[in-house]
């Protein structure tokens, strides 16, 4: 989604192993609202996401107007990034604690992370590394299925949520053969799998590194777990 970022006041509390743990995740439904800022040239945006608060409805959805959120909050601009579904199985995080909360047109989200860009505004490249600060585990539970993308090195980066904002007939269902829609980088794969054992995705050194393909879906890199 984006270069190299900080976390928002909220989620930089250290991760902990009695962290919250919401699961029950998988193709739920969620849609995020990108404040974008400029403060001495530096680009940032605040990322705010309906988790835990609703499920995004699509005529809610299609009611918010980017251009007036942007003016009512004082950004450059306001990015509709969505409607996505996840396709993991259940986050642990302690980003919720003390996050702050607010309203776009009658959905409420919460404010997840604030993404620093730099000096350049923010560009959609697919299959491009970004990085996004985060004390996250991603986990996915043994038995479900996984998509992952492999480079010719080994890498593999494993979907964590699908879009609809490309293909807005996109389903879960889907992406199996996703593998022969995509235009992947030379020498990559697309590989379905289902897991033996769970697979928990954490942050290295605070930091995670996903790519996006052409359809806006969002991998990361599997590190560690």
């Amino acid at each position: 989604m984006c270069p190299t970022s900080t976390p928002a006041q909220n989620s930089d509390l250290p991760l902990t192993l009695d962290a919250p743990v919401k699961d029950g995740l998988r193709n739920a439904r969620y849609g995020e609202v990108l404040l974008l800022r400029s403060d001495n040239g530096a680009f940032s945006a605040e990322v705010w996401n309906t988790l835990g608060m609703n499920d995004c409805p699509q005529r809610e959805w299609d009611a918010l107007d980017a251009a007036a959120i942007a003016s009512e909050r004082g950004a450059l601009l306001a990015i509709l990034n969505g409607p996505r579904y996840w396709v993991l199985d259940f986050i642990k995080s302690n980003i919720r604690e003390q996050a702050p909360e607010t309203t776009f047109g009658t959905l409420g989200m919460f404010r997840a992370a604030v993404i620093a860009f730099g000096a350049e505004p923010p560009v959609q490249v697919p299959y491009t590394e970004r990085s996004i600060v985060r004390e996250t585990v991603f986990g996915f539970a043994k038995g479900s299925e996984i998509y992952e993308l492999v480079t010719p090195d080994g890498t593999r980066y494993v979907m964590q949520a699908y879009s609809q904002i490309i293909d807005k007939s996109l389903t879960i269902g889907d992406l199996p053969g996703l593998g022969t829609r995509i235009d992947k980088p030379e020498g990559w794969a697309f590989r379905v799998r289902t897991l033996r054992e769970d697979l928990e995705m954490l942050s290295t050194d605070g930091v995670a590194t996903v790519i996006q393909d052409e359809l806006q879906n969002t991998y990361q890199r599997v590190d560690r777990g």
